[in-house]
């Protein structure tokens, strides 16, 4: 290529076939980010569902292209730290480092799978959203001041022109996400303390953490006996016409039994063994490799205790109601939380 035409490429932002394409002879890759909940841990036995997740993908066989990111939520370690936890602070650069993760060492042909609990359930669908509303940054153009200025266009709402003249310069024309899956979405305020919560709402109104046409398939684990009204779930609404499977599947238990938050309670963990087997099920559906016998690690329960919604700052929730089931077509109740509920919903086939 003359020097000429190169420089109109730049100018243009156009790029040859050969750096749209994989690099020669590199195997191609599932990147799975996780984005854990507040104070959560990768402490022998008080992991998170997601963070037990992330463990079990580490043992995946040699050669099975994995690439893996974990992030714990942010960590309430003494009063300094409190204002960080009870208003959601950080949530912004935790979904920028994960998106440079991303960014950085997806190439075409490369999967994506999302996946987290909580308030980190809430960090990976809005990283979705920063991928459908603005783009994938291609890996040669992944550089600090790009990663922030793709989050500013997904932060702010300005010219769409400029926006779209940025993907088509810096990012990939056609990044998808395999799959999301996630545990108990919430608002993504942290532990929103009663009152404090409503004065950080509005700086997150931007979040995109909805389904979008980037997303093939959708799985949502949800507790159904959560009632502290300020962990309200955020479901998904999906179109009757959306492509791909989208399963909201309903499970006995609080906020932190579906999520594996037992805070030390490990009688609960045969309980919360039930939606992360769930989980892993549809992630190995997903043609994601996981250890043999993988199953044999955690023994289910269902009548195992839960960890309830009235242990530690539980007890300052007064305002409390009890959640609402079947709001959208994508929702069912597990067949494990059936017994308790007086219900035969059986498990939704994929939607098509």
């Amino acid at each position: 290529m003359t020097l000429s035409k190169r420089i109109w490429h730049w100018i243009t932002g156009r790029r040859t076939p050969a750096q749209q394409t994989r690099a020669v002879g590199r195997q191609a890759l599932t990147h799975v980010i996780i984005l854990d909940g507040t104070s959560s841990s990768l402490s022998e036995g008080r992991e998170t569902n997601a963070g037990l997740t992330y463990k079990l993908l580490c043992e995946a066989p040699p050669g099975a292209g994995l690439s893996l990111y974990y992030e714990a939520g942010i960590q309430w370690t003494d009063w300094r730290s409190t204002s960080d936890v009870a208003m959601g602070r950080g949530i912004n650069r935790q979904i920028r480092r994960a998106y440079g993760y991303l960014a950085s060492r997806y190439h075409p042909g490369d999967r994506i799978i999302l996946m987290g609990y909580s308030r980190g359930a809430f960090a990976v669908r809005s990283l979705a959203g920063v991928v459908d509303e603005v783009g994938l940054l291609k890996a040669e153009e992944a550089t600090v001041r790009n990663i922030r200025q793709a989050y500013r266009h997904y932060q702010c709402a300005g010219d769409d022109t400029i926006r779209a003249a940025f993907r088509r310069r810096f990012c990939h024309s056609d990044a998808k996400i395999e799959m999301i899956g996630v545990w108990d979405t919430v608002k993504a305020l942290g532990l929103r303390l009663p009152l404090l919560w409503k004065l950080t709402e509005p700086a997150h109104a931007f979040h995109h953490h909805h389904l979008s046409s980037v997303v093939k398939h959708g799985f949502h684990a949800l507790a159904l006996d959560e009632t502290r009204t300020v962990f309200q779930p955020e479901l998904w609404e999906c179109d009757e016409g959306r492509e791909g499977r989208v399963a909201q599947m309903w499970f006995r238990g609080s906020h932190g039994d579906v999520g594996g938050h037992l805070n030390g309670v490990v009688e609960a963990r045969p309980l919360a063994n039930i939606p992360l087997v769930w989980m892993l099920e549809r992630l190995e559906g997903c043609n994601v490799p996981l250890p043999e016998g993988w199953r044999a690690q955690f023994p289910c329960d269902a009548s195992a205790p839960s960890v309830g919604t009235l242990r530690g700052w539980g007890k300052l929730f007064l305002i409390r109601r009890k959640r609402v089931v079947g709001q959208d077509p994508s929702e069912s109740i597990h067949p494990s939380a059936q017994a308790a509920t007086g219900t035969t919903q059986s498990e939704p086939q994929p939607q098509m």
